[in-house]
């Protein structure tokens, strides 16, 4: 089944979080300026980076584009794990002895991501301590981010997962700038996420544009005030 993907526009250096400026640090700059051995890899939309099983080497960080995370069981049933954009890092749990990919990562755009081999992320954390407290600072968020995913699966309806979803797609509640609109986003990648079918989905997303929480006029924008059937008891 043909998958589109989900464009990420690529934050400009005005818009980078602004935790990174009250920090004075930027991930982003340390990576461009430090000497550490890297380098920058392009990939093509659904083009996969990484398969599940695949020697665990090295961690990932992108630049510009979009990357899927999936998983697949053992009767081939494949789950989306999550949509990352620019400014995250994958990969990473070579760094805590994994030693084969758990899952898989596949480009969604076109995406250009800096590849940096395990041993110099190593080396890089203990001895950049800036930098060392950015990365742990976005892997506590990542995991914080896990633990709202998993309690989303058990205690909401399938409603609100998918406009949780939805706003988080649209990077809302960043300090960055939001994207507002989004290219199309399949129906069938959206049921993967939320944990339902895709004629649910089909269902609300009707639903959404009738109450005018989203709207297509060349992409899908998805507004704010989609946010009242997140908090809505």
């Amino acid at each position: 089944m043909a998958r589109e993907g989900i464009a990420v526009v690529q934050t400009k250096p005005s818009n980078r979080p602004r935790a990174n400026r009250k920090a004075g640090f930027s991930a982003q700059d340390f990576l461009d300026s430090t000497g550490m051995a890297r380098k920058v890899t392009e990939f093509k939309k659904k083009e996969v980076i990484f398969s599940q099983g695949d020697l665990a080497a090295n961690v990932l960080y992108i630049q510009k584009g979009g990357v899927r995370l999936s998983v697949v069981n053992e009767t081939g049933k494949e789950a989306v794990v999550a949509i990352l954009g620019p400014g995250d890092f994958f990969g990473e749990g070579c760094l805590a002895g994994q030693p084969l990919r758990i899952g898989s990562a596949t480009a969604i755009t076109p995406t250009t991501a800096l590849v940096i081999e395990k041993k110099e992320m190593v080396r890089v954390l203990h001895a950049e301590h800036a930098f060392s407290d950015r990365f742990i600072s976005y892997m506590l968020s990542r995991n914080i981010r896990i633990e709202e995913d998993l309690v989303d699966q058990l205690f909401n309806s399938s409603e609100k997962r998918l406009a949780r979803t939805l706003l988080l797609l649209a990077r809302y509640g960043k300090d960055d700038k939001p994207q507002r609109v989004l290219p199309k986003v399949p129906q069938e990648m959206l049921a993967e996420m939320v944990g339902t079918t895709r004629s649910r989905v089909n269902f609300f997303m009707n639903k959404f544009r009738k109450l005018g929480f989203i709207k297509y006029n060349g992409g899908l924008q998805i507004n704010t005030s989609l946010l009242s059937v997140v908090l809505h008891d």
